[in-house]
């Protein structure tokens, strides 16, 4: 996972303003990663189910050679047409993140169900770190496709490691004891709906950023790598730090954090405050990370891949709306596309408030946390 970030770090930050140098348009673009969005989320129930019951290894084997595959198409593509092909592919991989996250929660040992989760999860993204950076430089020098020709190498390495790791130990359990009862659990049901709101609100203002900071405040490709491998590192260290939170303080943490990124994308007006910002976006990974840690805590444990799927599924389907929307704000205004995130960022927290603390105060909450910790 480290080294895999490395080589997604390169290049992903930058897709949406190599778009732009195809000639795509703000509208377009936002359009293309929503459809980036419905290729993450056809396959996550089916590969969580499918994981429930065979285990998650050969699912995971597929992931990596189908990310590798698709970056070389990338890399090489003669036309936006077969780079787009090449990038719905790659979004695709996308349904390993169930796979991962049931081998990661067997695997886990004495850990916490967060712990785990966020761990790994740093570990990605703290090989995502160093990407931006050394993306940006060679862009800037050499132009994307080698950028993407150079990521393809550190896939190579990832995958080589990835057919390396052992069976996955299962829990099993007997159907009637499991088996088809999640539709019947109201309270997951309700969190799945509080789950899009969320990331849809806290995903708008991301997509088209890059953009923003090149189009509006004209920072170079380089810049914005340096902006890129922030975000890496505060996802990284936010989730290291605050992963031994329960989930619910880590989910409504989380979306603090992206409330103010949100503002200070929109107020900011020098690379200090947009480090600040990107530093933020850790939030993000951080509550999605916790989500599927709350998840858990109210499902049977032999659902955990399908209840993980279907979870992400309604996460997909928030990336795949919000970009439009950004395109359309972002063509009218720029700046409206951060105002928007921000108030229902500010919706979802309350109602997300009201949800998971329920008759409690959060003060309650926060103080037990401290004396359980001796903080």
């Amino acid at each position: 996972m480290f080294i895999w970030g490395i080589g997604e770090g390169m290049f992903y930050l930058f897709q949406p303003i190599y778009l732009q140098q195809w000639g795509a348009s703000p509208v377009l673009i936002g359009a293309l990663l929503g459809g980036l969005g419905a290729a993450m989320a056809i396959a996550q129930v089916p590969t969580g189910y499918l994981a429930d019951k065979f285990g998650s290894r050969g699912i995971m084997f597929g992931a990596w050679l189908t990310g590798l595959a698709s970056t070389l198409v990338m890399a090489f593509a003669p036309s936006m047409e077969v780079f787009i092909v090449g990038m719905l592919a790659y979004g695709l991989t996308a349904f390993v993140t169930v796979p991962v996250n049931s081998y990661v929660v067997a695997a886990r040992g004495k850990w916490s169900v967060q712990r785990a989760l966020t761990f790994v999860s740093a570990m990605f993204q703290l090989g995502g770190m160093i990407g931006p950076v050394a993306g940006g430089a060679i862009g800037d020098r050499f132009g994307m496709p080698v950028v993407y020709r150079i990521s393809a190498g550190f896939f190579v390495v990832s995958t080589a490691i990835i057919f390396m790791i052992k069976p996955q130990t299962r829990e099993i359990h007997p159907d009637h004891e499991s088996r088809g009862k999640l539709h019947q659990n109201n309270r997951y049901l309700l969190f799945l709906g509080l789950c899009f709101m969320t990331v849809f609100a806290t995903y708008l203002p991301q997509p088209l950023t890059p953009n923003y900071l090149q189009n509006q405040h004209h920072l170079s490709l380089s810049v914005i790598g340096w902006l890129g491998s922030i975000g890496y590192l505060g996802n990284a260290v936010l989730t290291l730090f605050l992963g031994s939170l329960n989930a619910t303080s880590g989910f409504l943490i989380g979306q603090i954090l992206m409330g103010v990124s949100a503002l200070i994308l929109w107020r900011g007006n020098n690379t200090i405050w947009f480090g600040l910002a990107y530093f933020s976006m850790g939030g993000f990974r951080l509550l999605r990370a916790m989500a599927l840690a709350y998840s858990r805590s109210i499902i049977h444990a032999a659902d955990t891949g399908l209840a993980f799927g279907i979870v992400e599924t309604c996460n997909y389907l928030a990336l795949i709306l919000a970009p439009p929307l950004a395109g359309l704000l972002y063509a009218y205004n720029p700046q409206y596309v951060y105002i928007t995130s921000l108030g229902l960022i500010i919706i979802a927290f309350l109602i997300n408030l009201k949800f998971m603390v329920g008759k409690q105060k959060l003060t309650q909450k926060i103080s037990s946390y401290f004396l359980r910790n001796n903080l």
